[in-house]
């Protein structure tokens, strides 16, 4: 089972990305202005005493005026870290935070890391009891078994918040939700199933009682550990292992698996084998989710039995166990009821919701981003990590069966509302870009990254081929592969370089790029140079010649100065102006901002160009686009004379019958602020614009640069779209992460 998808990477790359800039991934950041001294007065003293009085009347009133209701707190002592082992509280540190990155990037939970330096299980759930007052929720990681059993409970117990321990009940509810559709394809029923369960640690436990709460029948479930079967009468296991003690004369995992219809591993590598899975029950359903390394590998699963259906842990293959699928969404429906705890109900209702959105369409951006679309059958019994939709339907699931069962205290009267509300959470760019990182796995491609010889450039392409996105091909001088062992990679000569020096591609550039150039006053001594001393001309004719599928470019020059030389080799599509986009991505909103880069004063038609071509690649980012013609005025007010493109890009739109929201001439605030359009309620936008369209160049890439410099907001790009080949180029202060998401996007057709 996985938390996250598992990437591959350097440790260098790893060690820079958690010390880079502010140590660490999470900070802290007021969610009030604190720019007066009447601010700080309402938020402190002597402001802050009209709540503490509140609460102090009302202890339930701390959810209104307090982060409480929306704060989770990951607690760990660092005992079972990942497949890591026992390597102490502040070891696991990175791991806690990175559950807390994970609770805020796909359910908007706010969470904060907490590590106890002890093993002693009383102290730790004394610590954790009496910081109840400070949080809405508890999620135990990387406790060790069986300590974590007695932890769990107790806690549950004594506090009237949910406490969720995810390495046993995140995986379980998972697996559960795959194992509903597996029985569904092979035409089982759950209390039929006769299942094997090997490993007896937390998640094994965890997922066997969850499977038996849903209708498994307890005779029909062995579970093995390394000894063998775990049976009635056997004297050296714990309590919680008897519980699920089998009435069996079986004493080996391969006579357990004798006609078996399911194979839970929650063990170590290679513990089954392809014979063993021979003499299972047709259609078998094997979740190998050992991690690394399952307990088989599909492909030799699939070659012993092709009629099985196969879950891992991995990433890399189909039907993937992510804890993530569900323990942000299931605190997230907790909270938003004010639970006192996460129940079976809840887990089942969970686990039910994720199985559903398994059987249903995929939608367009998931498919897009994975470049493929996927479909409910054996190969996609569990959704993808990044559906969007997960946020909807999971909490609300969760939040319905807290107030079935009678453990919510705040029940949710409109759920059509609620949903609504979910929806509107997340930014759908982050599930897109994530999605589009997974679909370059799935169809690597080669991208040509042209001033190879940069150490940020050789670190994306390192970050690139290690990912598994596809195949760096470099444009550089002779020491390339020297700079590549300094920065860490211990087999340079895999890295594909190109040398114009050396190339034996040459003589073919030279003929194609003056071919190209000849009628523009260019000899073919002005082509040779061109190709062997310019790194830009020189890639972008290898990607003009198929010699790679997409182009990066701009750490060493400026945009202009690199655009320039690409728009000698490179066209843009069927005649219309290229164009840049930026976008600002914010926790819950994205807005895309063009022409940033390249039209310095673009005609009113070129303008409703940009405006169309800008709303496409925001439908394919996930949004509905609402587009705003930006001008100094609104509606003419005040008058002026460099108001008229603006309002000729309106007019063109007019004529095309485009099928989104456009309006225009208007001023940013009136465009963004809601209570500011209300003062037109002619309007045709229905609510804030997601797509500003900037008059002019000088506008719009001030605009863009200030946002980077001084906004709160991540940004993107730009991305440079209309070109008739993939090609971007970076600003030069790019990381070696903007680069690959940059050659990501570029190479999965979604800046294009």
């Amino acid at each position: 089972m996985s938390d996250e998808p598992t990437d591959q990477f350097s440790e260098r790359e790893a060690l820079l990305f958690h010390s880079e800039g502010r140590p660490g991934k999470i900070e802290i950041i007021a969610s009030k202005p604190m720019a007066t001294q009447r601010d700080l007065a309402l938020a402190y003293s002597p402001g802050v005493a009209v709540p503490v009085l509140a609460i102090a009347e009302d202890p339930a009133t701390a959810y209104d005026y307090t982060a409480k209701g929306n704060l989770v707190a990951v607690i760990s002592n660092g005992t079972a870290i990942l497949g890591l082992g026992n390597l102490g509280a502040l070891a696991s540190k990175p791991v806690m935070e990175g559950k807390a990155v994970l609770f805020k990037r796909f359910a908007d939970v706010d969470s904060i890391d907490i590590e106890l330096k002890t093993e002693d299980v009383d102290r730790i759930i004394d610590a954790i009891e009496l910081m109840e007052p400070s949080f809405g929720g508890i999620n135990l990681e990387d406790i060790k078994a069986p300590e974590c059993f007695i932890i769990e409970q107790t806690l549950r117990e004594r506090m009237n918040i949910p406490v969720f321990h995810d390495d046993q009940h995140g995986t379980a509810i998972i697996c559960a939700a795959g194992l509903i559709n597996a029985c569904l394809l092979t035409k089982r029923r759950l209390d039929e199933i006769k299942v094997v369960v090997n490993g007896a640690g937390a998640a094994a436990i965890a997922c066997t009682e969850l499977m038996k709460a849903m209708g498994v029948r307890h005779d029909n479930v062995i579970m093995c550990d390394r000894t063998g079967v775990i049976y009635q009468g056997r004297d050296d296991i714990n309590q919680w292992q008897s519980a699920h003690a089998a009435a069996t004369d079986r004493r080996t995992l391969t006579e357990a698996l004798h006609g078996a219809d399911v194979f839970l591993g929650l063990s170590a590598a290679g513990a089954l084998k392809p014979e063993m899975v021979k003499d299972m029950a047709p259609s078998p359903i094997i979740f190998a989710m050992a991690n690394p390394e399952p307990e088989i590998r599909p492909e030799l699963a699939k070659a012993a039995r092709p009629d099985a259906i196969v879950a891992t842990g991995r990433s890399d293959y189909p039907n993937q166990v992510n804890n993530v699928i569900g323990f942000p969404f299931i605190f997230r429906g907790a909270l938003d009821v004010r639970a006192t705890g996460i129940n079976d109900e809840m887990k089942i209702a969970a686990a039910n919701a994720i199985a559903e959105l398994a059987r249903q369409r995929v939608p367009e951006e998931v498919a897009l981003a994975y470049g493929t679309q996927h479909s409910f059958g054996p190969e996609y019994i569990i959704p993808a990590p990044f559906d969007p939709r997960l946020m909807e339907l999971v909490p609300s699931a969760v939040a319905k069966a807290a107030m079935d069962s009678g453990v919510a205290t705040r029940p949710i009267l409109d759920m059509d509302a609620y949903r609504q509300k979910l929806r509107a959470r997340l930014n759908p760019t982050t599930s897109v870009l994530t999605l589009a990182y997974e679909g370059a796995r799935a169809h690597p491609k080669r991208v040509l990254f042209a001033e190879g010889e940069e150490e940020v450039v050789l670190r994306a392409a390192i970050a690139f081929k290690e990912g598994g996105y596809g195949t760096p091909v470099l444009v550089g001088r002779d020491d390339v592969y020297d700079r590549l062992k300094a920065l860490g990679v211990t087999n340079p000569q895999e890295y594909e370089v190109h040398n114009s020096r050396t190339s034996e591609m040459v003589p073919q550039m030279v003929d194609f790029l003056y071919e190209r150039l000849q009628r523009r006053g260019y000899l073919r001594r002005d082509a040779e140079r061109m190709i062997n001393q310019d790194r830009n001309i020189f890639g972008s004719v290898m990607l003009q010649l198929g010699q790679a599928d997409a182009m990066i470019t701009g750490i060493t020059r400026t945009y202009a100065q690199s655009f320039r030389e690409i728009r000698r080799v490179i066209d843009p599509v069927d005649g219309k102006v290229p164009f840049g986009i930026h976008l600002l991505v914010g926790q819950s909103h994205t807005v895309f901002i063009a022409d940033t880069t390249v039209n310095e004063r673009p005609s009113g038609e070129e303008l409703a160009d940009i405006a169309e071509r800008t709303a496409a690649v925001a439908r394919r980012m996930g949004h509905e686009p609402r587009v705003a013609f930006l001008s100094y005025s609104t509606f003419g007010n005040p008058e002026g004379q460099w108001i008229d493109n603006v309002r000729d890009g309106v007019a063109a739109l007019d004529k095309r019958q485009v099928g989104f929201e456009y309006e225009g001439d208007m001023s940013p605030d009136v465009a963004l602020n809601p209570k500011q359009m209300a003062n037109f309620p002619f309007s045709r936008l229905s609510g804030p614009a997601n797509v500003l369209i900037m008059p002019g160049l000088q506008s719009a890439n001030i605009s863009a640069k200030l946002l980077r410099e001084l906004g709160g907001d991540s940004m993107i790009g730009p991305m440079l779209i209309g070109m008739e080949k993939p090609v971007q180029i970076a600003p030069m202060t790019s990381t070696a992460g903007d680069l690959v998401t940059l050659a990501v996007l570029a190479a999965g057709g979604i800046a294009r």
